[in-house]
Order: structure tokens, then C-alpha cells, then sequence
């Protein structure tokens, strides 16, 4: 069975930040996720209703591609930064209960050789990993695509993510399989999941082109997801798209869509 997640910084905008999972919820949804809320003041009021309505808090983002929110991982000179962040953000994933932080490598660095942010990437994500490990929580490292959305962003490949993920070989550090960015980057889905879905920690969904509906585009959803599934993964398929009708209408059609 799909298990879906909304992302809200995507879906529902048109409805105030904590009114936003409520709304998920009585769509069918029970689970959401969005990108940086913790210093909103509503964000207790948020947990509060989460668990009165038996919503699940999916995953959330700990820095942003550009590094302007928690640093990057390239930047060693980011670290202690970038530790920091992820340390304030603890308390805050066990009041969601949220089991999943999504980390960003940051763009790539004028002044550094690739081999010193890769290497700076691997010796960031190490020391992070002590930290999740004890907290029970995973994080899981996002390749971005570079020709669309994300230009200058270092790491816009899933197979390089996958390579990182599985020399660091920690069981609390995976990949972020975004299906949108790496259609646009690399291609090949289905046979990607198929070798990696050991150290594949969450997914994020959208059409190619446009990021709107999983209906809509180049890529086959159905065939996709029911393979995903199939392997064996049990965790949320992020929906993480911009609808090109209202919000509730667009998810209303998502759910009749995989119905069908």
C-alpha cells in the first residue's frame, strides 16, 4: 500500500502553516512534512495538533541548498555551524515525533577542490551520525537538480549521493530519492531504486516537467511506486509538488488516481 506524505510548504498554502496538516488529514492524508518551521511560533500549537489528530510529522529540513539556513556540508569552515543547527533541531524532531531529518550539501564552493568538499561532505555527515544514532533519528542526504531548480548546487547526482551514503555505512544516514530531480538529472528510476533501496531513507515525488501532478508529465507514478512498494520499502512517498488546481482538488485526483 502507497503511503504518502504532504509536503506543506507545496500543498495547502493557501491555508495558515498549522491548519495545513488538519487539512491533509481530512483528505485521507496522515502524515506530513514541510522544510523550516522551528522558529514559528506556532509551531508547539502544530504538535499539538498532530498528535490530537493522529497526524505524522514525516521528515523536515535541517539547512537549505544554499547554506543560508544551517551551512553546508562542502564548507568544512561550516561545520561547527552546520552541528549546531542539527543540535538545536533535536528537541524539536522529538516533540513531532519525527523519526527523519533531510540535510542539503550546499553549492559548490569556488575556492575548494571537488575532492575537499566531497571529503568535507563525508567527515560532516560522520560526525552527524553519532549524533542521530543516539537520538534514534535518520538523516538522509538530498541530491538536487542543477538544470532546473538548483543551479550551483554541488551534489546533483543520486548515484555520487548513493556512493557517499554507502561509504559512510552507517545505518542512521541514507539518501533522499528525489524521483523529480533525478529524472531531470540522470534518469534510469526504476533501476536506480532496484540497486539502492537498502540506503534509500525517503523519496519526494513530482512531475517531469513542471514539478506539478504525478499524473501529469513524462514519468509513470503507478508503474514506479508499485515497484518501490514491491521491493520491500515501508516508509512515505513525499509529495513534494506544486498543484496546478487548488490544493484539496489535486489531492482529491491523487487519490483517485492511484485507485484506479
Amino acid at each position: 500500500m502507497i503511503k504518502f506524505s504532504v509536503c506543506l510548504d507545496t500543498l495547502l498554502t493557501e491555508y495558515p502553516f498549522v491548519e495545513r496538516a488538519k487539512k491533509a488529514k481530512d483528505l485521507g492524508f496522515s502524515a506530513v512534512e514541510f522544510w523550516f518551521h522551528d522558529k514559528d511560533e506556532d509551531i508547539n500549537e502544530f504538535g499539538n495538533l498532530c498528535r490530537k489528530e493522529g497526524i505524522e510529522v514525516a521528515c523536515f529540513v535541517v539547512n537549505s541548498p544554499t547554506g543560508d539556513i544551517g551551512g553546508t556540508l562542502v564548507n568544512p569552515e561550516d561545520r561547527g555551524r552546520y552541528i549546531s543547527r542539527l543540535k538545536d533541531l533535536i528537541p524539536l524532531a522529538h516533540n513531532l515525533n519525527c523519526k527523519t531529518l533531510i540535510t542539503c550539501a550546499g553549492n559548490t564552493m569556488e575556492n575548494k577542490t571537488y575532492e575537499q568538499q566531497y571529503n568535507s561532505i563525508l567527515d560532516s555527515l560522520w560526525e552527524a551520525s553519532k549524533i542521530v544514532e543516539k537520538e534514534g533519528i535518520t538523516l538522509v542526504l538530498e541530491p538536487l537538480n542543477t538544470l532546473v531548480d538548483h543551479k550551483g548546487y554541488f551534489l546533483d547526482s543520486a548515484i555520487k549521493g548513493a556512493e557517499i551514503v554507502r561509504k559512510i555505512n552507517h545505518p542512521n544516514i541514507k539518501l533522499l530519492y528525489d524521483i523529480y530531480h533525478m529524472q531531470i538529472m540522470e534518469g534510469n528510476i526504476i533501476s536506480f531504486i532496484e540497486k539502492n533501496l537498502d540506503i534509500i531513507g525517503h523519496f519526494h515525488s513530482a512531475s517531469v516537467p513542471g514539478r506539478n501532478e504525478l499524473w501529469l508529465g513524462e514519468l509513470n507514478y503507478k508503474n514506479i511506486l508499485e515497484r518501490i512498494y514491491s521491493l520491500g520499502y515501508k516508509g512515505y512517498i513525499g509529495l513534494e509538488y506544486f498543484p496546478t488546481m487548488s490544493s484539496e482538488e489535486s489531492l482529491k485526483r491523487l487519490k483517485e488516481f492511484f485507485r484506479g
